[in-house]
């Protein structure tokens, strides 16, 4: 199995349909988060959307949800959660494949998968994909058939965080996580609940509990991608075909 992280111009994506003509004069940025289901017709994914300007309320999104499925092909558009200071929204979206992807997908035969890192921004956009080698590199090659520029930045045979080595606990992180393993809060039994942790370092638990969570899986991605290798292998001319 093999990981392989590319980048491509904007603006291509935008001729074969895979990202919608016009989106970004609306957006800064699109993250994918997690790929629940993946088929020919249709995918459903967990999405972090950075707006211009600032967002939208709930009730404002509501209101304007048939307008923008129809404007995106969107089956479903589902809030799940607003972050304004940051000007994100965190969106559950079931959305029908334009033909581009289609062909992709048909390629892939349903042995790859997206995964992170997976960022769309006006000019640039980074996939991350994870599969069997040899569906890779049918994928590859259609692509270079259809003379779509692209770059394999990375390869590596683990399916985490190509740059989790790279990533670093701030110091709050490294702060409450310490707290957190002192009080015993990762103990087994634990020794601490999550409501009384936050109120001893200040927060709410469900901030806290978020800021757990992020640390917490960064240190996990980081452990699994330097497992047995002791880092992820970089190899982008392997699966150039």
């Amino acid at each position: 199995m093999q990981t392989v992280t590319l980048e491509f111009r904007t603006p291509d994506l935008e001729v074969l349909g895979i990202v919608p003509e016009g989106f970004f004069a609306r957006y800064e940025e699109v993250e994918l988060l997690e790929t629940l289901r993946l088929e020919h017709g249709w995918r459903l994914q967990l999405l972090r959307v950075r707006r211009r300007g600032a967002l939208r309320s709930a009730a404002e999104l509501e209101r304007e949800s048939r307008r923008i499925r129809s404007l995106y092909g969107l089956q479903r558009l589902e809030l799940v959660e607003r972050r304004p200071r940051t000007r994100d929204y965190i969106l559950l979206v079931r959305q029908r494949n334009p033909p581009g992807l289609k062909r992709l997908l048909e390629l892939a035969g349903g042995h790859i998968t997206p995964t992170i890192p997976f960022r769309l921004t006006p000019t640039r956009v980074v996939a991350t994909f994870h599969g069997e080698e040899r569906w890779l590199r049918r994928v590859l090659r259609w692509l270079q058939r259809q003379e779509m520029p692209f770059r394999v930045v990375r390869a590596s045979a683990h399916p985490y965080l190509a740059d989790a080595g790279e990533a670093r606990l701030t110091a709050r992180q490294r702060e409450v996580l310490a707290r957190a393993w002192t009080l015993g809060y990762f103990a087994v039994p634990r020794r601490i609940t999550l409501t009384r942790l936050a109120r001893l370092t200040g927060q709410s638990p469900p901030a806290l509990g978020k800021m757990l969570r992020r640390a917490e899986g960064l240190l996990v991605a980081r452990a699994l991608s330097t497992e047995e290798t002791g880092g992820p292998s970089e190899g982008p001319t392997d699966l150039v075909p």
